[in-house]
């Protein structure tokens, strides 16, 4: 009772010598600073037993009055007592209490006594500064330089710390070094060495570890598991002078042998301040990420061979052990972040040893218990020690002045007190602070077991600042506790999802139930209302909240619907606590840290989501709306979206942050739209309204951004998946998903999922330089219409090879004046043609332009000049062509190297060149241009492809034929070289050549011919007779062996019968005659009828796979989803 300690006090004011010191500074510093407190927040305001209990406060009135006016109060404690007195007053105004008239008036004079005495005490401050300005300089020049030197004694200190932490830590991690590599420390073919190997002393390390816990050498203990959960950890980075002293040590152990680095590791439970999991910790619906699978460890081993190597050695049943059997807080703590370093990643070979070793040895039930009782004994230590965050109490009455006809009473009443100055609130923090540690050193002499103070390892609460807001140990150690249990159940694992809700023993822990019970606790739900949840959540516990929530949604994913229905159908406010996470603003976090409350809003969305997930009821849908008004959810998406950028937030490399406004209410918008299906207000709220306002865009965003598809499970069940597009999807080009759509491997689901999957990074670096591309408008203007620079391409190469085709030689074209009334036609259509493509900007319209303007052209400067024109415009259009292509793949920013590999890229500057090269050396190079049409027509790259996809056996069948035709080769020389006589005609060395119309072959062979027309004399050259022109000559074509193979190959195989077609006809009464037959005929069948059917044959088959190939594909194409693959 305050009121008899306050009298006491009183009492003894007379004879000091006997007067409880202790008490009386209990009074005025603990009593008041409570009663200040607690008159000073928002539960005095909801009190109505203040009204009932009216005497007892003008008692409490009095007796503090008395206390002000006792000679023994120091100049604190006397401020301390009049500002309680004065927030008393304050609130018997405010509440209307009748106080005696007498007590009115003295409290009312003291306020204006204490007024003037301010006034003096200022004034006579002034004038003893104006006198002992100088005194006081020197006296704070020499506290100043006294705090200089300490400081820079501090800063050598520390800057010797930086430099040799990374030596200490280098020096020690040796240790872990000659853990994981033993067997080095032994000779070769010795016992020590082949047991080592085996995993011997690792084995021996983990049972040594037991004994010395039961032998109470808890030091020793703690070091072991440290140094086991450091061969999981990732390699800190020790400098080259850490790097070299690492190598001198391991050097000394194992000999000349480069020390391998260190693996990384999630794992982010150290010995200093716990966090949720580290800064990977990523859960979501596909559950926790996974690392085993990179090879980053100490002597090449990866994570998960690392954890799977300890857990066969016993790691695994050491951690059960010591959970079960601690009898230390900090041999416990470190057995659970062994725990955790073995399981993160989510690696069920480690899932599975723990659930087979907590089934088969029936020790569940004792396991169990322990985390029982720790979640037990941290609700009540939270119920017990619970703290409410008074920072911003004066604030926070501002804006939270509840009734409209009360709103300029209630201000009027507390306006005084949100004055809070700096020295009022340093003594309220000190108050507490005093309060909270008398109750702590009360507990631990009552229950010294359950407590170790920060000497045992676990930081202590000095700063008077932050002791406010530090948790217990009690509660701390619970962080990593719910870590444990999350990744116990990563990945989906359903039996250990079961196996925390039911042990099937004799006593059951529900630690399903009792973790949310634990977040019901921790936010304040049994020690006030759902709308103060700012008041308890603060920076200290809010990566405990997080954690809680994320283990709740571990639990229930899969989804794993019995413990749906356990969260969902529990007694306790649970449901109500996570709905009121995303509703309400958590301030004052809010104002400091947003980050943090957008962390927990993401957090608690998803457990909802993870509540309803695959439910084909709606139970538990249900459960959550009936606390929840929809306009509320709706306003939380559309402010949440106001807060973000006027862009959607990317980081750097294209991924989006978590916890950003627009993905948290992004989240948000999803959770909304599957209660939709439940409720028809809030499907109604979430269309927008088309007047497009603020909320109209957030709803508009959100319904482009969200997609579904429907899934079927094991079961044959259909569901329909939610899921958010990230906005950068929306810079994916249509080449780009025409391209995989028509493109991607689809014989079997599983193949086409892998093929899709290779292709996803090259799409996702696509996406993000389409986005940067746009802040690059010329270019971007070309790469948007590339496939038009490729028509143009085309169409022009088309053109000038007609021209070509038509009208060269050039020499009798040249421009001139055409008929008045073609010239006029001409000028009608151009002008007809420009008109109708200003009107209607369509293709056939700018292709009758174009037509009429190269045909004016033709005629007005002439054809060679034309063509040149074409060309050089061909050349500038296949440049933008280069550029637009570039910048939709995004080769700038891959290199030269990539530039060059690239096939698609060689192929369109090899494009370029023989364009350019048909401007500047000559038009037949055109004809080149032609076999685009091979590119771009997939029918006519089929028939390639039917010729390359079997090359291999085309070429080993004409490898057959090849050797065939040698070995005839050879029997012809030798037995029927005398057959080989074939008719030639000759060509005659003096043939005059027409001048006209000569091809470049004959222009070059007849320069030093005489010709008609030349100056010089060709009278003695006489032109040849007709007999002589047509004289057919026979010549022998066997004479050596490679003119046979030469003869046989070129004409053998070309005749329809074979070489026999064009060897001399044989009498029957020659002797080889019958030898000459069979030469014939076995030509004729195995080269001709077998060898080169066989060439064919493989050429037609291909091309027939080819083409039902893509009758097949198109066929997929139209009748088969590209999701799932169902029909």
């Amino acid at each position: 009772n305050f009121l008899v300690d306050i009298c006491r006090v009183c009492n003894n004011t007379s004879d000091r010598k006997h007067a409880d010191v202790i008490l009386e500074r209990y009074v005025t510093d603990t009593v008041m600073g409570i009663v200040n407190t607690f008159f000073s927040s928002p539960f005095s305001d909801q009190s109505t037993t203040l009204q009932t209990r009216q005497p007892v406060f003008v008692q409490l009135l009095q007796g503090i009055f008395r206390v002000y006016h006792c000679n023994w109060l120091v100049p604190s404690q006397k401020a301390s007592v009049e500002s309680c007195i004065r927030v008393l007053s304050d609130v018997a105004k405010s509440r209307a209490i009748a106080i005696p008239v007498d007590l009115d008036s003295q409290v009312n004079q003291l306020f204006l006594k204490s007024h003037s005495i301010i006034v003096q005490k200022t004034a006579m401050n002034w004038r003893m500064s104006a006198r002992n300005a100088a005194r006081r300089d020197s006296i704070f020049t020499a506290s100043r330089d006294y705090r200089n030197i300490i400081e820079r004694l501090q800063d050598i200190v520390s800057s010797l710390e930086d430099r040799l932490r990374p030596l200490v830590q280098a020096e020690l991690s040796v240790l872990v070094d000659v853990l994981h590599r033993p067997e080095l420390l032994f000779p070769e073919n010795t016992e020590a060495r082949r047991k080592c190997e085996s995993g011997g002393f690792i084995c021996k390390l983990i049972r040594h570890t037991k004994q010395l816990l039961e032998e109470n050498e808890e030091k020793l203990c703690i070091k072991v598991l440290q140094t086991l959960r450091e061969m999981m950890t990732k390699d800190r980075g020790y400098g080259e002078k850490g790097e070299a002293l690492r190598q001198t040590l391991v050097n000394r152990y194992y000999g000349n042998i480069r020390a391998a680095g260190r693996r990384e590791s999630l794992t982010s439970f150290g010995s200093g301040p716990l966090t949720p999991g580290g800064p990977n910790n990523k859960t979501g619906t596909g559950g926790g990420t996974s690392s085993g699978s990179t090879v980053l460890g100490r002597g090449e081993m990866s994570l998960t061979e690392v954890q799977c190597h300890l857990d066969k050695e016993g790691a695994s049943d050491l951690v059960i052990d010591l959970i079960m059997n601690a009898s230390s807080d900090r041999v416990f703590h470190e057995s659970i972040l062994l725990a955790i370093a073995l399981l993160e990643g989510g690696n069920t070979t480690i899932q599975r040893s723990f659930y087979c070793r907590l089934t088969e040895d029936k020790k569940s039930e004792k396991f169990f218990k322990v985390f029982y009782d720790r979640m037990k004994v941290a609700q009540q230590e939270i119920k017990a020690t619970v703290s409410v965050n008074t920072s911003d109490l004066g604030n926070k009455k501002k804006d939270e002045e509840s009734s409209e006809n009360e709103v300029t009473v209630r201000r009027r009443a507390k306006e005084p007190s949100a004055q809070i100055t700096e020295e009022a609130r340093e003594q309220l923090l000190e108050a507490s602070t005093a309060t909270r540690k008398a109750y702590n050193v009360y507990r631990r002499e009552a229950d010294p077991e359950d407590h170790y103070s920060s000497a045992d390892g676990v930081p202590g609460t000095a700063d008077k600042n932050t002791d406010e807001l530090e948790m217990s140990p009690v509660i701390t150690i619970m962080q990593p506790i719910l870590r444990f249990l999350q990744l116990l159940c990563e990945n989906h694992n359903r039996d250990l999802q079961n196996f925390l809700r039911c042990q099937i023993n004799k006593t059951n822990y529900n630690l399903v139930c009792e973790t949310l019970q634990f977040l019901d606790c921790i936010c304040g739900s049994t020690t006030g209302g759902l709308g103060l949840l700012g008041l308890y959540i603060n920076e200290k516990n809010v990566a405990l909240i997080n954690q809680t929530l994320e283990s709740l949604t571990e639990y229930c994913q899969g989804p794993c619907h019995e413990n749906q229905n356990c969260i969902a159908t529990h007694e306790s406010n649970g449901i109500d606590i996570i709905t009121a996470l995303i509703l309400n603003d958590i301030n004052p976090l809010g104002k400091k840290r947003m980050d943090l409350v957008l962390e927990l809003k993401n957090n608690a969305s998803k457990l909802l989501l993870a509540i309803m997930e695959s439910r084909h009821d709606s139970e538990n849908a249900e459960r959550i709306l009936y606390n929840m008004r929809p306009k509320e959810l709706v306003e939380v998406i559309k402010k949440a979206y106001l807060q973000g950028d006027v862009q959607f937030e990317d980081t750097e490399n294209g991924e989006d942050p978590a916890a950003s406004p627009r993905n948290v209410a992004h989240n948000i918008y999803i959770l909304a739209h599957q209660l939709a299906r439940h409720n028809k207000e809030l499907q109604q709220i979430l269309k927008p309204s088309g007047q497009m306002g603020a909320g109209d865009e957030a709803l508009e965003f959100y319904a482009k951004h969200t997609a579904q598809i429907e899934i079927v499970r094991l079961d044959r069940t259909m569901e329909q998946i939610v899921f958010p597009v990230p906005s950068i999807c929306e810079f994916l080009t249509k080449e780009s998903k025409l391209r995989i759509y028509y493109s991607t491997e689809r014989d079997e689901q599983g193949s086409k999922i892998n093929d899709f999957f290779l292709r996803s990074e090259d799409l996702f670096n696509e996406m993000n330089w389409q986005k940067k591309l746009r802040a690059q408008p010329v270019l971007y203007w070309c790469s948007r219409n590339m496939s038009f620079w490729s028509s143009i391409s085309f169409n022009l190469a088309v053109l000038m090879n007609l021209l070509v085709a038509f009208f060269y030689p050039f020499k009798g074209l040249k421009g001139g004046t055409l008929e008045p009334h073609l010239s006029g036609l001409l000028w009608t259509a151009m002008l007809i043609s420009l008109a109708i493509v200003i009107a209607l900007p369509k293709p056939h319209g700018i292709r009758a332009l174009i037509a009429s303007t190269i045909l004016r052209l033709i005629f007005s400067v002439g054809l060679q000049p034309t063509l040149f024109l074409l060309g050089a415009f061909n050349v500038c259009n296949k440049i933008i062509f280069l550029m637009s292509f570039l910048g939709n793949r995004g080769t700038f920013t891959r290199g030269y190297r990539t530039m060059i590999l690239d096939v698609e890229f060689l192929y369109h500057l090899l494009y370029l060149l023989i364009c350019a090269m048909g401007v500047f050396v000559h038009e037949f190079f055109y004809s080149l241009l032609l076999f685009d049409l091979v590119y771009r027509e997939e029918t006519l790259l089929n028939v390639i492809k039917s010729v390359t996809r079997n090359g291999r056996s085309i070429i080993l069948t004409a490898v057959l034929a090849l050797i065939l035709v040698y070995l005839f080769s050879i029997v012809g020389y030798l037995f029927f070289k005398d057959d080989f006589i074939l008719e030639v005609d000759k060509l005659s060395n003096d043939t005059a050549f027409p001048e006209e119309g000569r091809s470049m072959t004959e222009e070059l062979l007849s320069s030093e011919f005489c010709r008609p027309g030349d100056d010089r004399n060709c009278t003695s050259a006489e032109p040849p007779t007709e007999e002589l022109v047509s004289e057919e000559e026979k010549e022998h074509t066997c004479e050596t062996l490679l003119m046979c193979i030469v003869t046989v190959l070129s004409h053998g195989l070309r005749s329809g019968g074979g070489v026999g077609d064009v060897l001399r006809k044989p009498s029957k009464e020659e002797p080889l005659f019958a030898a000459r037959v069979i030469y014939d005929l076995l030509f004729f069948f195995m080269v001709i009828i077998i060898v080169l059917n066989l060439i064919f044959g493989v050429i037609i088959d291909t091309f027939a796979d080819l083409r039902s190939e893509k009758q097949k594909k198109e066929e997929i194409l139209k009748t088969t989803c590209f999701i799932c693959g169902l029909e």
